[in-house]
C-alpha cells in the first residue's frame, strides 16, 4: 500500500478562514470570520455555491440523499428538545438511536445537511427547514433558561453531577448518559453551520447560549476531574469550541477549548507515539480535528504534531485498501488487518472525519498525498456506503469475504453513521478544487463540475468518465484574459500523464508536490485535456502479501457474488495464477468498468465491478492469492480452515464483544462494581470483589446452546465465580486452572430446559466472596 508522508512545516503568508460541513475550513474571505489565522494558508475551499456536480455516480448518490432528507420531518427530530424544555413535542420522535441514549444528535446533523445543500442548490426548501429548527431551538432554549438544549435521557441530572465534581466515566459513559458531550458537539456544530451557510444569525446566538453553559458546567472542575470526564467520548467539542472563538473573538471559548483536551491521547501522539491499537478510532479523530483548527488559531506546534502524526499513522498502518479503517468501530495492532475482515469493518464516520482532517492538512501544506488518500476514502467508502437508489446508508461496510452491505432503515435507525451520512452525499463538491494563496487552481479531484471563480471572473467546467475512459478536459470562459497557474493533481495510479492544450501537445509540464502545473494566461475557448492511462494493480494485505485487492484507477473492484448467501462448503472463490500481472488475467467484458477474471482454481469466474457500484448483492473486495504451487500444497489446508471459520460463523446464535459500547448496549449489559479495560491486545470486563454483570445473548429456541468465554490463563489471582441463566445457575468457574499464559476459550453446555422455547436468556456472572468475576475477553453463544 502505498505510504503517505506528512511533516510539520513553517509555512509562509497569512489568510481568514470559513466552512465546510462542521468544520471551519479555508476559503480566501468571509466576514463571518473575526479571528485571522496566526499561522499560513496555503490553499483555500470554494464556497460550495461555486462548484455544482454534473451527471456522475457521485451527482446520483447526492439526488438520493436530498429525497432523504426531503421525506424526514423537523418536528420528529425536535420532539424530545421540545418535551425536554417543558414544551410540547408537535410529533412523535423517530425510532432507533432517537429513542435511545444518544438521542439528538441527528438534528445537529440534519442541520449541517440542509444548510450544506441550501448553500450549494439555493433551494428554498432546506433554507425553510434551517430556519425553522433555528426558531424551534431560540424556543426551547429560552425555556430552559441555562443556554442548554439537548434531548439526551437524564442529561439534567448527568450535566448537574458532572458540574459537581461527581464524574463516573467510562467509554461511552458519564454518569450513566451514552457520550453526552458527544451530541452537544453534534448540535452546536448544525448551528454554526446554519449560521455560516445559510447567515442564520439567530443560529450562533443560540451556539453561544450553549458555549456560555458549557463553561458554567465545568468551571469548578480541577484538571483531574476534567480528565477523567473526558475518558467519555466527547466527538469534537475543542472543534466547536475553536470555531466559536472564531466567530465571536471570545477568548473565553478558546480556553474553553482546551478543557477538551484529553492529554493521555493527544500529548502521546504530539510526542509520535502510537497509543491507538485497541483505541475506538472515531472517539479519536474528531479531537485531532480540533487540534489542527486550534494550531490555525493559535500556532501551537504541538496541536499540529498530533494532528499530523495521527493521519500519518492512521492512513498509513490502520487503514484498508477503501480507505476506510477499524474493526468494530475499533483500532488494533498496526499493519495487521488480515484477521480483521469482518461484517463490522469500517465504520463510516471515521472516513467522513478522517476526510474532514486531511482537507485541514492539505490547506496547510497542498500535495498530492493528501488527495490521494481523500480520493481513496470518498471514491470506495463514503460512496459505496450508500444505497444509490434509496439513499440509505451504511454503519459498517464490510469486508468479509461474501459480506452484504446492510443499509439503514429509512426512519428506524438513526446512528451515528446515518447522521454523518446526510452530510457525506450532499457536499462532494467541497474538494474538487481549491485556490492557491499564490492565486493558482488546485484541481484535486476528478469529479464531473463546474467551478465559477467569481472573484477571478473564470468558469472552469471539468468533463470526465475516468477511469472508464482515460481522458479528462477542462475547458475555460473568462470575463476577460486571466493569467493564473492551473495545479492538476498527478494521480498515483495513472501509469503516465499526457497534456493537450488546445489539442496541442505540452512537451514539457512542471511537477511541484505531485501536481501538473500549466501557468498561463487563459482566455474562453480554452480547453487543457490530460490523459491518464491506467491499468488495474493490486493492493496487498500488509501482513499477508497473498491477499489482495485490485484497483482500477482510483476505483477499488469487488467481486460480485450474486444475491444468494455463499455456500459455506464452497465459499468465496480463490485467484490462482502464475502471473503477478493481474492486466494478464483479469479482462474488461466490454461494459463499462466491468472486468472478469480467467485465474481461479475450480469455481469459474468472477465478476469484477466498482465497490461504490454493489448494492444489493453478496461481495468479495480482498482475495486470497496463490500460484499454482503454492494452492496445490495449501489447497486442503485453506479449505479446511475455510469450512471451520465459516462452520462457526453458521453455528454462532449471537456474539458480544466485551468492553465495546455499541456491542454491550445491543445486549443491554450492566452491573456492579464494574471495570473495563484492555491486554493481551483484547478488551475486557471484570466485576470486582463482590460484584456482577449481565447481558442478554440469543439462543436458538429448539437446538442445543453451548456458551463459549473466553479467558486469560496464568491469573494467579482471585478469579472464582458463578454464571448463571436467568437466575439459575450453571457453573462454578475458577480462572486459575488455567495454566499457560494464553487465551483459552471454555465451554458451558446449556441444559435444554433452560432454553427450550426461549429466544433469548439473561446471562450474569457473579462473583464469589473475597473473588472476581472474570476478566472476560468474549461471549458466544453456540448451536449444535
Amino acid at each position: 500500500m502505498k505510504r503517505f508522508l506528512f511533516a510539520a512545516a513553517i509555512l509562509l503568508g497569512k489568510a481568514t478562514v470559513p466552512v465546510c460541513g462542521q468544520s471551519i475550513m479555508p476559503e480566501r474571505t468571509n466576514a463571518k470570520i473575526k479571528v485571522q489565522p496566526v499561522v499560513p494558508i496555503r490553499a483555500y475551499g470554494f464556497p460550495l455555491s461555486q462548484v455544482q456536480l454534473l451527471d456522475s455516480p457521485f451527482r446520483q448518490a447526492m439526488q438520493a440523499d436530498v429525497a432523504f432528507l426531503k421525506d424526514l420531518e423537523a418536528d420528529r427530530l425536535l420532539a424530545d428538545f421540545r418535551s425536554h424544555s417543558g414544551l410540547k413535542p408537535k410529533a412523535e420522535k423517530y425510532g432507533g438511536w432517537e429513542s435511545s441514549g444518544l438521542a439528538g444528535h441527528t438534528l445537529g446533523h440534519y442541520l449541517s445537511a440542509c444548510a450544506m445543500h441550501y448553500a450549494s442548490s439555493k433551494d428554498p426548501e432546506y433554507l425553510k427547514r434551517v430556519n425553522y429548527i433555528v426558531d424551534e431551538l431560540a424556543e426551547c432554549q429560552k425555556a430552559r433558561k441555562t443556554g442548554y438544549i439537548g434531548a439526551i435521557p437524564k442529561e439534567d441530572t448527568v450535566f448537574a453531577e458532572v458540574a459537581r465534581g461527581d464524574i463516573r466515566s467510562r467509554g461511552f459513559d458519564l454518569n450513566g448518559a451514552w457520550s453526552p458531550w458527544y451530541t452537544v458537539h453534534k448540535v452546536m456544530a448544525g448551528l454554526l453551520d446554519a449560521y455560516l451557510y445559510c447567515d442564520n444569525a439567530k443560529a450562533l446566538t443560540i451556539n453561544v447560549g450553549m458555549a456560555n453553559w458549557v463553561d458554567q458546567t465545568l468551571k469548578n472542575l480541577n484538571d483531574e476531574q476534567i480528565q477523567k470526564m473526558l475518558l467519555c467520548e466527547y466527538g469534537g467539542m475543542n472543534d466547536v469550541l475553536v470555531n466559536t472563538y472564531a466567530l465571536t473573538k471570545n477568548k473565553k471559548f478558546l480556553d474553553l477549548s482546551y478543557k477538551f483536551h484529553d492529554r493521555w491521547i493527544l500529548d502521546s501522539l504530539a510526542h509520535h507515539k502510537d497509543i491507538l491499537p485497541g483505541k475506538h478510532s472515531n472517539t479519536q479523530i474528531p479531537k485531532l480535528i480540533g487540534t489542527v483548527r486550534r494550531y490555525q488559531l493559535t500556532g501551537k506546534k504541538e496541536d499540529l504534531e498530533s494532528a499530523s502524526f495521527f493521519w500519518n499513522t492512521v492512513v498509513n498502518h490502520h487503514s484498508y485498501a477503501t480507505g476506510g479503517n477499524s474493526n468494530y468501530e475499533y483500532l488494533s495492532t498496526p499493519d495487521q488487518l488480515n484477521d480483521k475482515l469482518t461484517e463490522n469493518t469500517m465504520e463510516t464516520c471515521n472516513t467522513y472525519n478522517m476526510l474532514k482532517l486531511t482537507r485541514h492538512l492539505f490547506a496547510l501544506q497542498p500535495s498530492a498525498t493528501f488527495m490521494d488518500y481523500y480520493e481513496r476514502g470518498l471514491y470506495n467508502h463514503i460512496l459505496a456506503s450508500q444505497n444509490h437508489t434509496t439513499g440509505m446508508m451504511c454503519y459498517f461496510v464490510p469486508l468479509r469475504m461474501g459480506a452484504r452491505k446492510p443499509f439503514s432503515s429509512r426512519y428506524d435507525d438513526f446512528t451515528c453513521c446515518v447522521g454523518s451520512g446526510m452530510e457525506n452525499h450532499t457536499k462532494y463538491n467541497e474538494s474538487i478544487y481549491f485556490q492557491g494563496n499564490d492565486g493558482s487552481l488546485y484541481v484535486n479531484l476528478f469529479i464531473p463540475s463546474k467551478l465559477n471563480w467569481a472573484e477571478k471572473g473564470l468558469g472552469v467546467t471539468l468533463q470526465t468518465t475516468l477511469p472508464a475512459d482515460s481522458t479528462l478536459s477542462l475547458s475555460f470562459t473568462t470575463r476577460k484574459a486571466v493569467s493564473l497557474p492551473v495545479r492538476i493533481r498527478k494521480p498515483h495510479w495513472a501509469t503516465e500523464a499526457v497534456v493537450l492544450l488546445n489539442g496541442k501537445l505540452l512537451s514539457q509540464v512542471n511537477e511541484e508536490a505531485g501536481y501538473l502545473v500549466i501557468d498561463r494566461t487563459w482566455k474562453t475557448g480554452d480547453v487543457l485535456e490530460l490523459k491518464l492511462p491506467t491499468q488495474l494493480y493490486s493492493v496487498a494485505m500488509p501482513d499477508n502479501p497473498d491477499r489482495k485487492a485490485y484497483f482500477y484507477g482510483p476505483l477499488i473492484l469487488a467481486g460480485n457474488l450474486g444475491p444468494k448467501e455463499i455456500d459455506p462448503a464452497q465459499g468465496v472463490p480463490v485467484f490462482v495464477s502464475n502471473d503477478p500481472n493481474p492486466n494478464h488475467w483479469i479482462k474488461a467484458t466490454g461494459r463499462p468498468l466491468e472486468f472478469q477474471t480467467t485465474a481461479l482454481g475450480k469455481e469459474g469466474t468472477v465478476t469484477l465491478q466498482p465497490f461504490y457500484a454493489l448494492q444489493d448483492d453478496h461481495y468479495s473486495v480482498y482475495w486470497d492469492v496463490f500460484n499454482s504451487q503454492t494452492w496445490k500444497q495449501q489447497q486442503k489446508r485453506y479449505e479446511e480452515q475455510r469450512r471451520q471459520a465459516r462452520e462457526l460463523e453458521l453455528r454462532t446464535v449471537d456474539n458480544l464483544r466485551v468492553g465495546e459500547m455499541q456491542p454491550e448496549r445491543d445486549h443491554d449489559f450492566s452491573g456492579d462494581k464494574l471495570e473495563t479495560g484492555e491486554s493481551h491486545t483484547r478488551k475486557f470486563r471484570v466485576a470486582n470483589e463482590g460484584g456482577s454483570f449481565q447481558f442478554t445473548m440469543k439462543v436458538a429456541p429448539d437446538a442445543k446452546n453451548t456458551l463459549i468465554a473466553t479467558y486469560w490463563g496464568m491469573d494467579n489471582r482471585g478469579r472464582q465465580f458463578d454464571i448463571l441463566v436467568d437466575g439459575k445457575k450453571l457453573s462454578s468457574e475458577d480462572l486459575n486452572q488455567y495454566k499457560e499464559s494464553r487465551f483459552y476459550d471454555i465451554s458451558y453446555a446449556l441444559p435444554t430446559e433452560m432454553t427450550s422455547g426461549k429466544t433469548s436468556v439473561v446471562l450474569t456472572f457473579q462473583a464469589k466472596k473475597g473473588n472476581q468475576a472474570g476478566p472476560v475477553y468474549g461471549i458466544r453463544m453456540l448451536k449444535e
